[in-house]
């Protein structure tokens, strides 16, 4: 497979925040700016090239509110039906695109607590295997996986066969669990998603860390 060598980032942040009153996600303000702004920092300053960002939710809103300046847009029109089907938007954005990366690092909008750090581990596992196309690659917390997950572009097409509503890759991770790099984070991110108004906490949270850094 011919690939540019680029880890491009892909981050979901499509979801409406239905248990948070119908907030979408990307929208969620993070030090003044939307969240989706922070996210897509993180992915760039982990080592990742091109993010390509999926929306869904109040899609023209979040273009509008957020500089996504470089980013590639990609709008999932059935983001309702859950995850899987933003990543599958996703997969079919970087299978398509001009030059293709050999792989992507998966991030969510609502982990705020997900930094820099841990993309770079999950992108220095995966550069130090054998072949970049074929990585699979976890960040670990405390032993249990999460994201971000760094996926060759060999997988894409087995990743998006296998994502049904909200599962996303976990169907794929748990049947190729022995061919899966896991690289614990949990010193130095927490993968804490944001669903309901008591974790908006979160926010806060990894604002305070952010500025300590």
């Amino acid at each position: 497979m011919e690939t540019n060598g680029e880890v491009a980032g892909l981050l979901l942040a499509a979801g409406g925040g239905r248990r948070l009153g119908g907030r979408p996600k990307a929208l969620l303000p993070f030090r003044g700016r939307p969240l989706v702004e922070h996210a897509v920092r993180t992915l760039r300053a982990g080592g990742c090239g091109p993010v390509h960002v999926v929306l869904g939710a109040a899609a023209a809103e979040v273009r509008e509110a957020a500089e996504l300046d470089g980013c590639v847009i990609v709008e999932n029109p059935h983001w309702e039906g859950g995850m899987g089907s933003s990543l599958r938007a996703g997969l079919a954005s970087l299978a398509g695109a001009a030059s293709r990366p050999a792989a992507t690092v998966i991030g969510l909008v609502d982990q705020p607590g997900v930094g820099a750090e841990t993309v770079a581990r999950v992108l220095a596992a995966a550069r130090a295997g054998d072949d970049l196309v074929s990585g699979l690659v976890s960040a670990m917390y405390e032993g249990r996986r999460g994201h971000p997950v760094l996926i060759g572009a060999s997988r894409w097409a087995g990743v998006a066969c296998s994502a049904g509503e909200d599962r996303g890759a976990r169907t794929y991770l748990r049947e190729h669990a022995e061919q899966t790099v896991l690289v614990e984070c949990g010193d130095v991110g927490d993968a804490a998603d944001i669903d309901t108004p008591a974790d908006l906490r979160l926010l806060a949270a990894a604002a305070q860390r952010a500025t300590e850094c």
